[in-house]
């Protein structure tokens, strides 16, 4: 091998019963500081003006960042295998689907 590979780690990922049916979410809020990424998920239901946090995720910004790449990388993908994703048409290029989190700052 030579001196500028690297060695990769095989890792093996265990995928319990309860958590492979998997949570649905619709709405995330993303938060962060200097050190590390907050995102809560949950699911906006018509008609319904609380939503829970059914998930919350912190991560580290580098990881944050290499998530980012995986998922524009997957969504590169399945868009050539099924067509462009189309969002509602909003001046920023997003849509938060007519939905906003709360102005004040959300529970720890």
């Amino acid at each position: 091998m030579k001196n500028d590979q690297k060695k990769v780690q095989q890792i093996n990922i265990e995928l319990d019963e309860k958590i492979s049916s998997g949570e649905y979410a619709n709405f995330v809020v993303v938060t962060h500081s200097p050190a590390e990424f907050v995102m809560d998920f949950t699911r906006i239901l018509p008609g319904v003006p609380k939503a829970k946090v059914h998930s919350r995720i912190i991560m580290a910004p580098q990881h944050v960042k290499a998530f980012l790449g995986a998922l524009n990388e997957n969504i590169k993908k399945f868009e050539s295998k099924h067509g462009e994703i189309k969002l509602p048409n909003r001046e920023d290029g997003f849509s938060s689907f007519g939905v906003k989190p709360p102005e004040e700052s959300l529970p720890n």
